[in-house]
Protein backbone atom coordinates (compact mmCIF):
# COMPACT_ATOMS: atom_id res chain seq x y z
CA UNK A 1 0.00 0.00 0.00
CA UNK A 2 1.34 3.68 -0.59
CA UNK A 3 2.53 5.20 2.29
CA UNK A 4 1.79 9.15 2.69
CA UNK A 5 5.04 9.82 1.39
CA UNK A 6 4.46 7.57 -1.87
CA UNK A 7 1.35 9.40 -2.72
CA UNK A 8 1.70 11.55 -5.40
CA UNK A 9 1.56 15.43 -4.46
CA UNK A 10 -0.50 16.71 -7.22
CA UNK A 11 -2.30 14.17 -9.60
CA UNK A 12 -4.03 14.55 -12.64
CA UNK A 13 -6.90 12.38 -13.87
CA UNK A 14 -8.29 12.41 -17.51
CA UNK A 15 -11.78 11.15 -18.43
CA UNK A 16 -14.40 11.34 -15.75
CA UNK A 17 -16.57 8.28 -16.15
CA UNK A 18 -17.32 5.85 -13.14
CA UNK A 19 -13.11 4.65 -13.06
CA UNK A 20 -12.33 8.38 -13.51
CA UNK A 21 -14.68 9.62 -10.82
CA UNK A 22 -13.22 7.32 -8.59
CA UNK A 23 -9.63 7.59 -8.88
CA UNK A 24 -9.66 11.58 -8.64
CA UNK A 25 -12.35 10.76 -5.27
CA UNK A 26 -9.37 8.36 -4.13
CA UNK A 27 -6.91 10.48 -4.24
CA UNK A 28 -8.63 13.83 -3.01
CA UNK A 29 -9.66 11.74 0.05
CA UNK A 30 -5.99 10.82 0.76
CA UNK A 31 -4.76 14.73 0.60
CA UNK A 32 -3.65 14.60 -3.14
CA UNK A 33 -4.12 17.98 -5.05
CA UNK A 34 -6.08 16.77 -7.78
CA UNK A 35 -7.23 18.33 -10.95
CA UNK A 36 -9.63 16.40 -13.50
CA UNK A 37 -10.51 17.00 -16.93
CA UNK A 38 -13.14 15.50 -19.56
CA UNK A 39 -14.01 16.97 -22.76
CA UNK A 40 -17.92 16.51 -22.33
CA UNK A 41 -19.17 19.90 -20.76
CA UNK A 42 -22.20 18.90 -19.29
CA UNK A 43 -21.23 16.37 -16.75
CA UNK A 44 -22.71 16.68 -13.45
CA UNK A 45 -19.12 18.04 -11.27
CA UNK A 46 -20.96 18.55 -8.04
CA UNK A 47 -19.62 15.61 -5.85
CA UNK A 48 -15.79 15.89 -7.15
CA UNK A 49 -15.76 19.90 -6.44
CA UNK A 50 -17.67 19.41 -2.99
CA UNK A 51 -14.57 16.88 -2.68
CA UNK A 52 -11.55 19.33 -3.48
CA UNK A 53 -10.91 18.30 -6.85
CA UNK A 54 -10.39 20.94 -9.11
CA UNK A 55 -12.62 20.10 -12.22
CA UNK A 56 -11.79 20.59 -15.87
CA UNK A 57 -14.45 20.67 -18.39
CA UNK A 58 -13.81 20.82 -22.36
CA UNK A 59 -9.86 21.25 -21.73
CA UNK A 60 -6.85 19.95 -23.22
CA UNK A 61 -4.15 22.77 -22.53
CA UNK A 62 -0.76 21.07 -21.71
CA UNK A 63 -0.28 23.18 -19.33
CA UNK A 64 -2.59 21.32 -16.95
CA UNK A 65 0.32 19.13 -16.48
CA UNK A 66 2.70 22.02 -14.79
CA UNK A 67 3.40 20.77 -11.03
CA UNK A 68 1.84 17.67 -11.63
CA UNK A 69 3.50 14.16 -10.28
CA UNK A 70 1.09 11.35 -12.57
CA UNK A 71 -1.52 11.07 -14.51
CA UNK A 72 -4.40 9.00 -14.14
CA UNK A 73 -6.07 7.93 -17.15
CA UNK A 74 -9.85 6.60 -17.64
CA UNK A 75 -9.99 3.30 -19.88
CA UNK A 76 -11.79 4.82 -22.37
CA UNK A 77 -9.40 8.11 -22.59
CA UNK A 78 -7.17 6.67 -26.02
CA UNK A 79 -3.30 6.90 -25.48
CA UNK A 80 -2.89 9.25 -28.17
CA UNK A 81 -5.20 11.89 -26.51
CA UNK A 82 -3.25 14.99 -26.23
CA UNK A 83 -2.72 15.25 -22.72
CA UNK A 84 -1.74 11.81 -22.29
CA UNK A 85 1.04 12.29 -25.37
CA UNK A 86 2.41 15.48 -23.47
CA UNK A 87 2.74 13.85 -20.43
CA UNK A 88 4.28 10.88 -21.98
CA UNK A 89 6.98 13.45 -23.50
CA UNK A 90 7.72 15.40 -20.30
CA UNK A 91 8.22 11.52 -19.04
CA UNK A 92 5.17 11.71 -16.43
CA UNK A 93 4.15 8.46 -14.89
CA UNK A 94 0.89 7.63 -16.69
CA UNK A 95 -1.16 4.94 -14.81
CA UNK A 96 -4.76 3.10 -15.53
CA UNK A 97 -6.65 3.68 -12.47
CA UNK A 98 -6.11 -0.32 -11.68
CA UNK A 99 -2.65 0.79 -11.58
CA UNK A 100 -3.49 3.55 -8.84
CA UNK A 101 -6.04 1.14 -7.19
CA UNK A 102 -3.23 -1.78 -6.77
CA UNK A 103 -1.20 1.43 -5.30
CA UNK A 104 -3.76 2.23 -2.79
CA UNK A 105 -4.64 -1.70 -1.98
CA UNK A 106 -3.15 -2.73 1.69
CA UNK A 107 -1.63 -5.94 0.33
CA UNK A 108 -4.52 -8.30 -0.48
CA UNK A 109 -4.21 -10.69 -2.82
CA UNK A 110 -5.49 -10.54 -6.17
CA UNK A 111 -7.14 -12.33 -8.84
CA UNK A 112 -6.78 -10.61 -12.21
CA UNK A 113 -9.47 -11.90 -14.86
CA UNK A 114 -9.31 -10.63 -18.78
CA UNK A 115 -10.22 -11.73 -22.03
CA UNK A 116 -12.18 -11.17 -24.62
CA UNK A 117 -15.24 -12.43 -23.94
CA UNK A 118 -16.77 -14.13 -20.35
CA UNK A 119 -14.94 -11.91 -18.23
CA UNK A 120 -17.64 -10.15 -16.51
CA UNK A 121 -19.51 -14.14 -15.59
CA UNK A 122 -16.02 -15.49 -14.34
CA UNK A 123 -15.01 -12.37 -12.48
CA UNK A 124 -18.62 -12.96 -10.62
CA UNK A 125 -18.57 -16.71 -10.67
CA UNK A 126 -15.05 -16.30 -9.24
CA UNK A 127 -16.69 -13.93 -6.38
CA UNK A 128 -19.53 -16.90 -5.62
CA UNK A 129 -17.32 -19.25 -5.53
CA UNK A 130 -15.09 -17.37 -2.23
CA UNK A 131 -18.63 -16.52 -1.12
CA UNK A 132 -19.57 -20.21 -1.06
CA UNK A 133 -16.18 -21.19 0.84
CA UNK A 134 -17.03 -18.58 3.73
CA UNK A 135 -13.99 -16.68 2.36
CA UNK A 136 -14.02 -12.82 2.19
CA UNK A 137 -13.70 -10.87 -1.23
CA UNK A 138 -13.97 -8.14 -3.27
CA UNK A 139 -14.97 -7.88 -6.34
CA UNK A 140 -14.39 -5.15 -8.45
CA UNK A 141 -12.59 -3.73 -11.47
CA UNK A 142 -14.19 -3.94 -14.94
CA UNK A 143 -17.51 -5.27 -13.57
CA UNK A 144 -18.93 -1.68 -12.93
CA UNK A 145 -17.13 -1.22 -9.64
CA UNK A 146 -14.13 0.90 -9.63
CA UNK A 147 -10.73 -0.82 -8.52
CA UNK A 148 -10.28 2.58 -6.47
CA UNK A 149 -13.70 2.19 -4.47
CA UNK A 150 -12.05 -0.81 -2.29
CA UNK A 151 -11.11 1.07 0.73
CA UNK A 152 -10.13 -0.62 3.48
CA UNK A 153 -10.70 -4.20 2.62
CA UNK A 154 -11.08 -7.41 5.26
CA UNK A 155 -6.51 -8.13 5.28
CA UNK A 156 -7.79 -11.86 4.59
CA UNK A 157 -10.26 -10.77 1.62
CA UNK A 158 -9.31 -11.35 -2.00
CA UNK A 159 -9.32 -9.12 -4.69
CA UNK A 160 -11.14 -10.49 -7.85
CA UNK A 161 -11.00 -8.49 -10.34
CA UNK A 162 -11.91 -7.86 -14.11
CA UNK A 163 -9.33 -5.93 -16.11
CA UNK A 164 -10.05 -4.91 -19.67
CA UNK A 165 -7.14 -3.99 -22.22
CA UNK A 166 -8.18 -0.50 -22.01
CA UNK A 167 -7.11 -1.12 -18.14
CA UNK A 168 -4.29 -3.14 -18.62
CA UNK A 169 -2.53 -0.69 -21.35
CA UNK A 170 -0.99 1.67 -18.64
CA UNK A 171 -0.26 -1.00 -15.53
CA UNK A 172 3.36 -0.39 -13.82
CA UNK A 173 3.66 -2.85 -10.80
CA UNK A 174 0.01 -4.32 -11.03
CA UNK A 175 0.60 -7.94 -10.21
CA UNK A 176 -2.12 -10.97 -9.87
CA UNK A 177 -1.06 -13.48 -7.32
CA UNK A 178 -3.95 -15.61 -9.72
CA UNK A 179 -3.97 -13.84 -13.25
CA UNK A 180 -6.25 -16.27 -15.95
CA UNK A 181 -6.70 -15.16 -19.23
CA UNK A 182 -9.58 -16.66 -20.60
CA UNK A 183 -9.35 -15.77 -24.75
CA UNK A 184 -8.25 -13.62 -27.11
CA UNK A 185 -10.34 -13.31 -30.39
CA UNK A 186 -10.08 -9.65 -32.85
CA UNK A 187 -12.27 -6.97 -30.62
CA UNK A 188 -11.56 -3.44 -29.97
CA UNK A 189 -9.16 -2.96 -33.14
CA UNK A 190 -10.07 0.48 -33.87
CA UNK A 191 -8.64 1.46 -30.60
CA UNK A 192 -5.44 -0.88 -30.61
CA UNK A 193 -4.92 -0.97 -33.86
CA UNK A 194 -3.77 -4.90 -34.77
CA UNK A 195 -4.09 -7.61 -32.71
CA UNK A 196 -0.79 -8.11 -31.34
CA UNK A 197 -1.24 -4.55 -29.77
CA UNK A 198 -4.56 -5.63 -28.00
CA UNK A 199 -2.99 -9.06 -27.42
CA UNK A 200 -0.34 -7.33 -25.61
CA UNK A 201 -2.35 -5.16 -23.47
CA UNK A 202 -4.16 -8.39 -22.40
CA UNK A 203 -0.54 -10.23 -21.83
CA UNK A 204 0.38 -7.33 -19.50
CA UNK A 205 -1.64 -9.09 -16.90
CA UNK A 206 1.06 -11.65 -16.14
CA UNK A 207 4.03 -9.67 -16.92
CA UNK A 208 4.90 -8.57 -13.04
CA UNK A 209 3.69 -12.51 -12.04
CA UNK A 210 6.52 -14.54 -9.77
CA UNK A 211 7.40 -18.09 -9.78
CA UNK A 212 4.60 -17.91 -6.18
CA UNK A 213 2.07 -16.77 -8.31
CA UNK A 214 -0.20 -18.61 -10.91
CA UNK A 215 -1.16 -17.77 -14.64
CA UNK A 216 -4.22 -19.73 -15.87
CA UNK A 217 -4.64 -19.41 -19.46
CA UNK A 218 -6.32 -21.70 -22.39
CA UNK A 219 -4.88 -24.68 -23.10
CA UNK A 220 -2.99 -24.80 -25.88
CA UNK A 221 -2.43 -20.97 -25.58
CA UNK A 222 1.40 -19.94 -26.33
CA UNK A 223 3.96 -18.29 -24.11
CA UNK A 224 3.47 -15.60 -21.66
CA UNK A 225 5.45 -13.22 -20.14
CA UNK A 226 6.03 -12.91 -15.77
CA UNK A 227 7.09 -16.15 -14.26
CA UNK A 228 3.74 -17.35 -12.90
CA UNK A 229 2.98 -20.96 -12.65
CA UNK A 230 1.32 -22.10 -16.11
CA UNK A 231 -2.33 -24.01 -15.23
CA UNK A 232 -4.32 -24.67 -18.55
CA UNK A 233 -7.85 -25.22 -18.77
CA UNK A 234 -10.03 -26.02 -21.52
CA UNK A 235 -14.31 -26.37 -22.14
CA UNK A 236 -14.38 -30.21 -21.77
CA UNK A 237 -12.50 -30.67 -18.37
CA UNK A 238 -13.47 -32.28 -15.60
CA UNK A 239 -15.42 -29.76 -13.16
CA UNK A 240 -16.30 -30.25 -9.50
CA UNK A 241 -20.21 -29.90 -10.79
CA UNK A 242 -21.76 -29.09 -14.04
CA UNK A 243 -22.27 -25.17 -14.13
CA UNK A 244 -25.88 -23.74 -14.06
CA UNK A 245 -25.75 -21.35 -16.61
CA UNK A 246 -26.10 -23.00 -20.52
CA UNK A 247 -23.39 -23.00 -22.98
CA UNK A 248 -20.09 -24.69 -23.61
CA UNK A 249 -18.49 -20.88 -24.03
CA UNK A 250 -19.52 -20.96 -20.09
CA UNK A 251 -18.60 -24.58 -18.96
CA UNK A 252 -15.30 -22.75 -20.65
CA UNK A 253 -15.86 -20.28 -17.82
CA UNK A 254 -16.14 -22.38 -14.74
CA UNK A 255 -12.86 -24.54 -16.29
CA UNK A 256 -11.35 -21.20 -15.85
CA UNK A 257 -12.83 -20.39 -12.41
CA UNK A 258 -12.48 -23.37 -11.02
CA UNK A 259 -8.82 -23.53 -11.89
CA UNK A 260 -8.00 -20.34 -10.73
CA UNK A 261 -10.19 -21.17 -7.30
CA UNK A 262 -7.61 -23.96 -6.45
CA UNK A 263 -4.72 -22.18 -7.24
CA UNK A 264 -6.08 -19.71 -4.44
CA UNK A 265 -6.93 -23.12 -1.62
CA UNK A 266 -10.18 -23.06 -2.28
CA UNK A 267 -11.94 -26.96 -1.96
CA UNK A 268 -13.85 -28.56 -4.39
CA UNK A 269 -17.15 -28.45 -2.43
CA UNK A 270 -17.13 -24.87 -2.18
CA UNK A 271 -16.49 -24.57 -6.27
CA UNK A 272 -19.29 -27.22 -7.00
CA UNK A 273 -22.14 -25.10 -4.77
CA UNK A 274 -20.98 -21.86 -6.78
CA UNK A 275 -20.88 -23.90 -9.72
CA UNK A 276 -24.71 -25.81 -9.47
CA UNK A 277 -26.37 -21.94 -7.91
CA UNK A 278 -24.50 -19.19 -9.81
CA UNK A 279 -27.04 -17.67 -12.28
CA UNK A 280 -25.19 -15.68 -14.28
CA UNK A 281 -25.20 -11.56 -14.58
CA UNK A 282 -27.28 -8.59 -16.37
CA UNK A 283 -26.82 -8.51 -19.79
CA UNK A 284 -25.11 -11.45 -20.14
CA UNK A 285 -27.61 -14.56 -21.37
CA UNK A 286 -30.27 -12.98 -19.05
CA UNK A 287 -33.50 -14.39 -19.51
CA UNK A 288 -36.16 -12.07 -19.49
CA UNK A 289 -39.89 -13.96 -19.64
CA UNK A 290 -41.41 -15.75 -21.80
CA UNK A 291 -44.51 -14.78 -23.80
CA UNK A 292 -46.98 -17.19 -25.66
CA UNK A 293 -44.13 -19.84 -25.50
CA UNK A 294 -41.44 -17.77 -26.81
CA UNK A 295 -38.50 -17.16 -24.66
CA UNK A 296 -36.54 -13.59 -25.09
CA UNK A 297 -32.87 -13.45 -23.67
CA UNK A 298 -30.77 -10.62 -23.39
CA UNK A 299 -27.08 -10.49 -24.24
CA UNK A 300 -26.09 -6.66 -24.94
CA UNK A 301 -23.13 -7.36 -23.40
CA UNK A 302 -21.89 -9.28 -26.07
CA UNK A 303 -20.47 -6.75 -27.88
CA UNK A 304 -18.11 -8.40 -30.34
CA UNK A 305 -18.89 -11.06 -32.89
CA UNK A 306 -17.66 -13.84 -31.13
CA UNK A 307 -19.47 -13.31 -27.83
CA UNK A 308 -22.73 -13.57 -30.13
CA UNK A 309 -21.15 -16.30 -31.93
CA UNK A 310 -20.89 -18.15 -28.18
CA UNK A 311 -24.19 -17.14 -27.54
CA UNK A 312 -25.32 -19.35 -30.54
CA UNK A 313 -24.62 -22.89 -28.71
CA UNK A 314 -26.43 -21.95 -25.80
CA UNK A 315 -29.84 -22.23 -27.67
CA UNK A 316 -31.55 -23.57 -30.48
CA UNK A 317 -34.27 -22.06 -33.13
CA UNK A 318 -32.87 -18.32 -32.65
CA UNK A 319 -34.38 -14.93 -34.21
CA UNK A 320 -31.30 -12.95 -34.08
CA UNK A 321 -31.22 -9.33 -32.61
CA UNK A 322 -28.12 -7.45 -33.58
CA UNK A 323 -25.62 -4.79 -35.13
CA UNK A 324 -24.09 -1.53 -33.61
CA UNK A 325 -21.74 0.87 -34.05
CA UNK A 326 -18.79 -0.41 -35.92
CA UNK A 327 -15.29 -1.82 -33.84
CA UNK A 328 -13.33 -2.71 -36.98
CA UNK A 329 -14.30 -6.87 -36.73
CA UNK A 330 -15.32 -9.18 -39.43
CA UNK A 331 -18.88 -10.59 -39.00
CA UNK A 332 -18.16 -14.03 -41.46
CA UNK A 333 -17.35 -16.40 -39.04
CA UNK A 334 -20.62 -15.39 -36.80
CA UNK A 335 -22.72 -15.68 -40.31
CA UNK A 336 -21.32 -19.18 -41.10
CA UNK A 337 -21.99 -19.95 -36.80
CA UNK A 338 -25.54 -18.29 -37.36
CA UNK A 339 -25.92 -21.02 -40.53
CA UNK A 340 -24.66 -23.78 -39.00
CA UNK A 341 -26.81 -23.12 -35.81
CA UNK A 342 -30.08 -22.68 -37.95
CA UNK A 343 -31.05 -19.27 -37.09
CA UNK A 344 -34.45 -18.70 -37.91
CA UNK A 345 -33.74 -15.16 -38.92
CA UNK A 346 -31.95 -11.85 -38.15
CA UNK A 347 -33.25 -8.34 -37.24
CA UNK A 348 -30.53 -5.74 -37.63
CA UNK A 349 -30.17 -2.60 -35.90
CA UNK A 350 -27.65 0.17 -36.33
CA UNK A 351 -24.80 1.67 -37.97
CA UNK A 352 -23.44 -1.64 -38.67
CA UNK A 353 -26.65 -3.29 -40.41
CA UNK A 354 -25.42 -3.25 -43.83
CA UNK A 355 -21.95 -5.35 -43.22
CA UNK A 356 -23.83 -8.17 -41.46
CA UNK A 357 -26.61 -8.23 -43.46
CA UNK A 358 -23.64 -8.56 -46.65
CA UNK A 359 -22.08 -11.64 -44.38
CA UNK A 360 -25.56 -13.30 -43.61
CA UNK A 361 -26.27 -13.33 -47.08
CA UNK A 362 -23.34 -14.67 -48.16
CA UNK A 363 -24.25 -17.64 -45.27
CA UNK A 364 -27.62 -17.94 -46.85
CA UNK A 365 -29.13 -16.04 -43.18
CA UNK A 366 -32.22 -14.51 -43.17
CA UNK A 367 -32.23 -10.92 -42.33
CA UNK A 368 -34.34 -8.03 -42.07
CA UNK A 369 -33.33 -4.47 -41.79
CA UNK A 370 -35.06 -3.44 -38.84
CA UNK A 371 -33.01 -0.30 -37.69
CA UNK A 372 -33.99 -0.03 -34.14
CA UNK A 373 -34.41 -2.48 -31.69
CA UNK A 374 -38.01 -1.42 -30.79
CA UNK A 375 -38.72 -2.57 -34.38
CA UNK A 376 -36.24 -5.48 -34.35
CA UNK A 377 -38.32 -6.41 -31.09
CA UNK A 378 -41.79 -5.83 -32.67
CA UNK A 379 -40.54 -7.92 -35.84
CA UNK A 380 -39.02 -10.49 -34.01
CA UNK A 381 -42.45 -10.92 -31.88
CA UNK A 382 -44.55 -11.02 -34.75
CA UNK A 383 -42.84 -13.53 -36.40
CA UNK A 384 -42.23 -15.82 -33.41
CA UNK A 385 -43.74 -19.19 -32.71
CA UNK A 386 -43.66 -21.34 -30.17
CA UNK A 387 -40.17 -23.01 -28.97
CA UNK A 388 -38.45 -19.70 -30.50
CA UNK A 389 -36.16 -17.86 -28.80
CA UNK A 390 -35.64 -14.12 -29.50
CA UNK A 391 -32.25 -13.44 -28.57
CA UNK A 392 -30.59 -10.07 -28.29
CA UNK A 393 -26.84 -10.98 -28.90
CA UNK A 394 -25.40 -7.48 -30.88
CA UNK A 395 -21.79 -8.63 -31.75
CA UNK A 396 -21.43 -4.66 -31.71
CA UNK A 397 -21.34 -1.83 -29.40
CA UNK A 398 -23.45 0.04 -28.36
CA UNK A 399 -22.54 3.87 -29.07
CA UNK A 400 -24.45 4.73 -32.49
CA UNK A 401 -27.71 3.98 -30.58
CA UNK A 402 -27.33 3.82 -26.46
CA UNK A 403 -24.87 5.13 -23.84
CA UNK A 404 -23.42 1.67 -23.48
CA UNK A 405 -24.14 -2.02 -23.61
CA UNK A 406 -26.70 -1.59 -20.09
CA UNK A 407 -29.05 0.97 -21.51
CA UNK A 408 -29.39 -1.21 -24.53
CA UNK A 409 -30.14 -3.80 -22.25
CA UNK A 410 -32.27 -2.23 -20.45
CA UNK A 411 -34.37 -0.99 -23.56
CA UNK A 412 -35.00 -4.25 -24.75
CA UNK A 413 -35.85 -5.41 -21.13
CA UNK A 414 -38.70 -2.86 -20.87
CA UNK A 415 -39.53 -3.75 -24.66
CA UNK A 416 -40.26 -7.58 -24.08
CA UNK A 417 -42.23 -6.21 -20.66
CA UNK A 418 -44.69 -4.15 -22.79
CA UNK A 419 -45.12 -7.18 -24.97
Amino acid sequence: MMTPSDLPRRALVVGLARSGRAAALALAARGVEVVAVDRDEELDIGRLRAAGVEVQLGAEDPALLDGVDVLVKSPGVPAEAPLVAAARERALPVWSEVELGFRLLPGNPMIGVTGTNGKTTTTELLGAVFRAAGRPVEVAGNVGRPLTTVVDPDPQAWIVAELSSFQLEDVETFQAEVGVLLNVTPDHLDRHGSMEDYTAAKLRLFENQTDRDTAVVPRGFGPVPGRGRRVEFAADDALPAEPRLPGVHNRENAAAATAAARAAGIPDDAIARALETFAGVPHRLEPIREVAGVRYVNDSKATNPEAAERALTAYDRIRLILGGSRKGASFDRLARAARERGVLRAYLIGESAPEIAAAFSREGVPSVAAGDLETAVRAAAGDAEPGDVVLLSPACASFDQFRDYEERGERFRALVEAL
